[in-house]
């Protein structure tokens, strides 16, 4: 129960001979990894030409306000029958927008640090049509949401952000969760002037 020694992660990683990685989001980190590690980072182009629609954010005066824009996104995109990936930046967020869902009577699935055991399930499903699935911005990466039968058509999967985060990396990580292999799909980011970053 005593810590005798600490280290930061730089320092402990610089203990390593060799050091090597690969991500999605590395790029945009390329300065610190030239810097702390000496490591250059190399973009290697996608299999596929991507397809995602990146749009300009909506600001809003008050968080209030945004969540009730959100509601209003998430109802047109499934009216569509497209599936919807709302990614939020805390746990408590998710289950905010969860409660004000249930409130508008819509079906949705909820994936944070508390359905870690059903994971997997969860995201293999919201590629469905019509399917709502609200992620933290840690939950479920890595695992590809497979679109449902007629959703490319529609115009793919629906990635919504509740907020900037502070590292524009976290932000690319959920807009990357569409428009995977060469499949189209649509991010958007809704904000307020209450936001934290914006504050």
């Amino acid at each position: 129960s005593q810590t005798l020694a600490s280290t930061t992660f730089h320092n402990y990683f610089r203990l390593y001979d060799k050091l090597a990685g690969m991500t999605g989001t590395a790029d945009t980190e390329a300065f610190e990894f030239r810097q702390i590690y000496c490591l250059d980072v190399v973009v290697i182009p996608p299999n596929k030409p991507i397809q995602r629609i990146d749009y300009n954010d909506l600001i809003y005066l008050t968080q209030e306000e945004k969540f009730h824009a959100i509601i209003d996104e998430i109802k047109d995109v499934t009216a569509e029958g497209r599936p919807i990936l709302v990614g939020t930046a805390s746990i408590e967020a998710s289950e905010l927008l969860s409660m004000l869902l249930k409130k508008a009577r819509i079906d949705h699935k909820i994936l944070n640090a508390k359905q870690h055991e059903s994971e997997a399930q969860i995201i293999a499903q919201a590629g469905r049509p019509g399917a709502v699935t609200i992620a933290t911005n840690m939950a479920g990466r890595g695992t590809d949401i497979v679109l449902g039968s007629g959703v490319a058509d529609k115009g793919g999967l629906r990635v919504v952000g509740t907020e900037r985060h502070e590292a524009r990396r976290i932000d690319n990580q959920l807009r990357g969760r569409c428009a995977r292999q060469g499949d189209p799909g649509e991010s958007k980011f809704f904000l307020s002037l209450e936001d934290d970053l914006m504050r």
